[in-house]
């Protein structure tokens, strides 16, 4: 009877051991992948942010001009 309590609480340590060990392989492994990322100079910075804030400024008017002919549209329809 000794020995089947000795078992059991070998394999339970086995097992928090392996769900333990996962969590450090996701942990080295994220680490891994962020010394992999290439972060933009200043300039390559500026240039994409004003782009994007650009692009974003233009769309939305586009979005604002096409509510304003639906609107009028419907009200004409109304």
């Amino acid at each position: 009877m000794g020995d089947a309590t000795v078992n059991t609480t070998e394999k339970s340590t086995e097992k928090q051991k392996e769900q333990k060990s996962p969590k450090k392989s996701w942990f080295k492994g994220l680490k891994a992948e962020f010394s992999k990322i290439i972060w933009p100079d200043k300039e390559t910075l500026v240039k994409e942010s004003t782009a994007v804030i650009v692009i974003s400024l233009v769309l939305g008017v586009v979005i604002a001009l096409l509510d304003m002919v639906i609107r009028a549209g419907i009200d004409v329809i109304i």
